[in-house]
Order: C-alpha cells, then sequence, then structure tokens
C-alpha cells in the first residue's frame, strides 16, 4: 500500500500494552536459559511470581488510572464505548496483517481478570516440584496467549495467540496432572485443534472475500485501516491508494477485525453476498467460528473434554482453566461472531439461546449426579457458562419488538458479568477444593463431613465462595444470571423459566455439596490427622477472591462502568442494521411482488390480445 510504518513513539499505549503481553513470554525465554542454577527451585518459582505481579500492576495501571494519580494517553478511560489504546504497526504487509492492538469495555476487564488469576495461579503453584523450570515456562506462555487473544484486533494474530494457549496447556495437563492425565490432555489437545482449523477456514474465507475500498474514509480511519495518526497528504495518499485498487478491479483482503465488522455491517456486504450450498458466505463463517468457540467455552454436546481436564490438571491450572479459558469463547462470540456476521447471528439466535439453556440445565443435572467434588465444580462451570451464551443470543431487538435493544442489551451486559463473576467464584472453588486434595488426597464427597470443625477458618472461606457460585444476592454470581434470565423473558418465555428454574438446580448441587463436605459430625475419610489449617500463602490466595466475590456482588456498577457503554454501542449498533435490514428486505420483497404483479397482468393482456384476434 505504500504507507509508512507509525513509529510507536506516535501511540502512547504501545510500550505498556506491549510489555503486558509479550513481559511473560520474555521471562519464560531467560528461564529456558541456564541463568538460574540447578535446584535452585524457589528462585524459579520467585521469577515466575515477581512476572506475574508485574504485569498485574501494570495492567491495573493501565485499567485504573485512578489508582496511581495519573491520566497518561495509554491508559484506559472509563466510560468510553469505542476502542481505545490502540497499537498497530505493519508485521507482514504483503497480506495485509498488523500488530493492531487494542482494548475497550468488552477486553479491558478480561486482561485485568487474566492477569489478577495469573498472580494467584502462580502463588498456587508453589506445591509443584517436578519439573520446575519448564513448569513455570509453560505457565508463563500460557498468560502471554491468554492476553494476546484479548487485545488483538487482527484476525491473524488472533488466531496465533489462540493456537499459543494450546500447547502449553496441553503439557501443563498432561505433565503436572492425575493419574489420567494424559488422556485429560489429548482429549483436550484433539477437541480444540478440531475447532481451531473450523475458526481458521472461516477466517480464510471472511478474508478472501474482504474488501476495505468498500468502506468510507471514515470508516477506513475508525477501523484504524489507516491510522488516524496520519494527517494531510498522507491520510489522502493512504486513502486513494485503497480506493484506487478497488476502482481497478483488485479487492484489498484484510485480517482487520474492525474493518470486517463494518464490511459485515454494511447494506451491500459481500459476506452476505456470496452464497455457498445453499447459505451465504457468512451463515458459514458464523457457524465455523461459533463452533470453534462453542468447544471453548463449552458448551453441549462437545463439553466433554472440560470435567476429564478439569478432575485431572493440577489446582493452579483448573484455576486458569475455569477462570480465564472459558471465557475465550464466550469473547470470541461477543467480538467476533455477531458483530462481522450478523445476519447469520439474527438467523441463529435461537441456535445460540438453545445451546445455552440445554447447557446450563444439562450441566446443573450432572453437576447433581457427581460424588468427585471437583468433577462436580466442573460440571457447574457448563451450567454457568451456559448463562453466557443465553445472554449473547436474545436477539430480542427485531420488528416485533420495534427495534427495541434494551432487554439485549441487558442479556449481553449480564453475559459479560457472569463471565467476569464466573472467573473469581469458579477459581475460588478449584481452588478450595485443592487446598482439601493437598491433605487428604481424595475428592469423594461421600467421604467428607465435619471439616468446619477441623479446619474453620478454611471451611468460612469455602463456604462463601461456594454461595458466590450458587447466585446469592449480595454475591457477585447473583448479577448476572438475572439480567440474563431477565432479559430472555422477551425473546422467549420458555427459555426464561429454564433459565430461572436452573437457579434452583445450582442451589441444590451446591447446598448438597457444603452439607456433605463442610457440615456433619465428623470427618469419614482417610489422611484425617493431615487436616490442619491453612497457610498463610492459601489464605493469601483465596481472601481476594471471596473479597472481591461480596466486593462485585454488592457494587456492580464498579464492572458495569467498563462494560456497559461498549456493550450498549455494539447492541445499539446490531438493532440498527437490523432495522435496515428488514427494510431491505421488504424493499426487495415488494419490488419482487411488484415484478410478479406486472408479469401477471401482462401475461392476461397477451392472452386477451391473442383471443381476440382469433
Amino acid at each position: 500500500m505504500g504507507i509508512a510504518p507509525i513509529l510507536a513513539v506516535t501511540q502512547p499505549a504501545f510500550w505498556p500494552l506491549t510489555l503486558i503481553l509479550f513481559l511473560p513470554a520474555i521471562v519464560a525465554g531467560i528461564l529456558a536459559l541456564p541463568l538460574i542454577p540447578r535446584g535452585k527451585d524457589d528462585s524459579i518459582r520467585w521469577v515466575g511470581l515477581a512476572t506475574t505481579i508485574a504485569v498485574f500492576v501494570l495492567s491495573l495501571w493501565m485499567a485504573v488510572p485512578a489508582i496511581f494519580g495519573t491520566g497518561s494517553a495509554g491508559q484506559f478511560t472509563v466510560g468510553e464505548a469505542g476502542m481505545q489504546a490502540v497499537v498497530d504497526q505493519p508485521w507482514i504487509p504483503a497480506f495485509n496483517i498488523n500488530y493492531l492492538l487494542g482494548v475497550d469495555g468488552i477486553s479491558m476487564p478480561l486482561v485485568l481478570l487474566t492477569t489478577f488469576l495469573s498472580v494467584l495461579a502462580a502463588a498456587a503453584s508453589w506445591p509443584i516440584e517436578k519439573h520446575v523450570r519448564p513448569y513455570w515456562i509453560l505457565f508463563l506462555l500460557l498468560e502471554t496467549g491468554m492476553i494476546g487473544v484479548f487485545v488483538s484486533l487482527d484476525f491473524f494474530l488472533f488466531y496465533v495467540f489462540w493456537e499459543v494457549m494450546l500447547l502449553p496447556m496441553y503439557f501443563l495437563i498432561g505433565i503436572w496432572g492425575g493419574p489420567r492425565r494424559e488422556y485429560a490432555a489429548i482429549k483436550f489437545f484433539l477437541y480444540t485443534l478440531a475447532g481451531s482449523v473450523l475458526m481458521l477456514l472461516a477466517i480464510l474465507m471472511l478474508y478472501f472475500a474482504s474488501d476495505v475500498g468498500t468502506l468510507s474514509d471514515e470508516q477506513l480511519i475508525a477501523s484504524h485501516v489507516v491510522s488516524p495518526v496520519l494527517e494531510g497528504t498522507e491520510r489522502t495518499a493512504a486513502l486513494a491508494a485503497i480506493h484506487s485498487a478497488h476502482d481497478a478491479g483488485k479487492p484489498v483482503h484484510t485480517f482487520n477485525l474492525l474493518a470486517l465488522a463494518a464490511i459485515g455491517q454494511s447494506q451491500n456486504s459481500p459476506f452476505a453476498a456470496t452464497s455457498f450450498w445453499g447459505m451465504t458466505l457468512e451463515s458459514w463463517a458464523f457457524l465455523l467460528l461459533l463452533i470453534g468457540f462453542v468447544i471453548k467455552v463449552p458448551v453441549v454436546p462437545v463439553h466433554t473434554w472440560l470435567p476429564d481436564a478439569h478432575v485431572e490438571a493440577p489446582t493452579p491450572i483448573s484455576m486458569i482453566l475455569a477462570g480465564v479459558l472459558l471465557k475465550l469463547g464466550g469473547y470470541g462470540i461477543i467480538r467476533i461472531c455477531y458483530p462481522i456476521c450478523p445476519g447469520a447471528g439474527l438467523s441463529f439466535a435461537w441456535l445460540v439461546c438453545g445451546l445455552g439453556v440445554v447447557s446450563m440445565v444439562y450441566g446443573a443435572f450432572a453437576a447433581l449426579a457427581q460424588k468427585d467434588f471437583k468433577r462436580m465444580v466442573a460440571y457447574s462451570s457448563v451450567s454457568h457458562m451456559g448463562y453466557v451464551m443465553l445472554g449473547l443470543g436474545v436477539w430480542s431487538a427485531v420488528d416485533g419488538h420495534g427495534y427495541q435493544w434494551d432487554a439485549w442489551a441487558q442479556g449481553v451486559n449480564g453475559a459479560m458479568f457472569q463471565m467476569l463473576a464466573h472467573g473469581i467464584s469458579s477459581a475460588g472453588m478449584f481452588f478450595m477444593v485443592g487446598v482439601l486434595y493437598d491433605r487428604v488426597h481424595h475428592r469423594n464427597l461421600e467421604e467428607f463431613g465435619g471439616i468446619f470443625n477441623r479446619m474453620p477458618l478454611y471451611a468460612s472461606l469455602a463456604v462463601a465462595i461456594f454461595f458466590a457460585g450458587l447466585g446469592l444476592p449480595g454475591m457477585c454470581g447473583f448479577i448476572g444470571e438475572v439480567l440474563v434470565t431477565l432479559s430472555s423473558w422477551n425473546y422467549s418465555r420458555l427459555l426464561a423459566v429454564c433459565s430461572a428454574f436452573t437457579v434452583i438446580l445450582t442451589a441444590a448441587y451446591i447446598l448438597w455439596a457444603i452439607q456433605r463436605v463442610y457440615l456433619g459430625a465428623e470427618y469419614k475419610g482417610p489422611h484425617g490427622d493431615h487436616l490442619t489449617p491453612m497457610t498463610r500463602r492459601e489464605l493469601a490466595i483465596a481472601v481476594p477472591l471471596v473479597v472481591l466475590a461480596v466486593v462485585f456482588g454488592v457494587a456492580p456498577q464498579l464492572i458495569f462502568n467498563y462494560v456497559t457503554p461498549t456493550v450498549n454501542r455494539q447492541v445499539e449498533t446490531l438493532a440498527e442494521w437490523t432495522r435496515g435490514h428488514d427494510g431491505a428486505s421488504a424493499s426487495a420483497g415488494a419490488a419482487a411482488s411488484t415484478d410478479s404483479e406486472k408479469a401477471e397482468f401482462q401475461a392476461a393482456i397477451d392472452s386477451f390480445s391473442v383471443g381476440g384476434g382469433r
């Protein structure tokens, strides 16, 4: 395109965002070198923990400037709906692949959740004694992959980070997991790889069908196809080069997620105009992407890898798996599926909602049937993430509701809150199960009991975090579930009833687990003499999770102040697209009807004329 690279000094977020993203990977590379002698495992642990703390502080500096008393241009502005802290550097210019990063009200809280849970999981990794150096290298690489997915605005870059997460998690489960770790790791790998292959097909379909030359100058600048930093003749030349290529019949393809969304929502979107095997290109792309993302959520019937992975994974990896990795699927749906393929999103809203309701009900019943404490918590994640799918899918901004988008926005805001709240509660529940397992080396719910008498402080914290997972009012799990249930009423009364019914099932399996594990007269299992009080390290992990579960339940606006402006703007934009889409369809239908009537009238005249001639 002949566009000069934009120097990093003109992009204030370049170094903060790049450090947040790549500092764990850089330290992982340093740990791979023989700089720390063998036998100094504690030094490796402290380096890993210090790295996660540094990344968390950097993300906190970016997300909550008020804490540091600064207001740098590279920091996040709460209440602003658009993309912020955008970093744009050429990477593979021949294919218009850029190092394009940015955060908004959807991704910034998820980045903060990732860095926070990484610190706690790093602290929970202290008991890991086997192959300490490789463990921490893989752990830090995993953190880079997770953050990269949330901040990438280039589809190719997004896919690279999506794949970067796969191998570290595979080895972390397969080497440091339980007795069936190889089976669980391979199952996780195959499921995720299958979803990744389908996702790659969708990415290539959208890339080769895209043409940024169809966008206006304002859209090209807003989507950072042409950098807003360019001014005067440079900007004019960049815009002219794109439009000249388009006019010459040479489409300018792109991986830019913002540009793809603008193309997908345009009146004459090439994604909707192209058809394969009876369906539009955007329908195929939506379904392929949806499969890839719901495997990660996961939803029924592609959920079976999750219980095995959770049960066999070590405690810190279970915390990361439940707290962050499951959120990647929901993030992909809200960031990619709906904005880029709105027509398919509208058509398949029933599918998204149906998968969510089936998952929440099935997951709850499956949790009730479990005798393994950790497996019960794993199935609770399947149930809770079903609320996320339902909240994202309730596309009620249609003609029958006057294109009112308030209810749908309520559902998407609830889904976002549920993802963040579940990140806190699920990580806490898995950690609390791990604390018990480290002492008694079993998870059989039938062999617990009386833990309150043996470990009162631990039991109090555990019950509090399990109440957060239950959705007790005043705890973080309550807000998202209520908003999703209320929003689904406008979309389908049946789905709303099923959603409300699941709350009862959730209370049933969690209260039953609390009764069997923490209440009762005495402990019934082996190694009862090992039920010692929590250590200071364990308290340092558990207490922040319990505090946040209460704080977000009492003051949900702390999350909504970030999430709502971005979510509302996206939902409003898609509601307006729906109005325009329905209007265009109605106009096309009216035109077709008029043409048909004219043809019939002309045929009648011709018939009459022939009859008269006879």
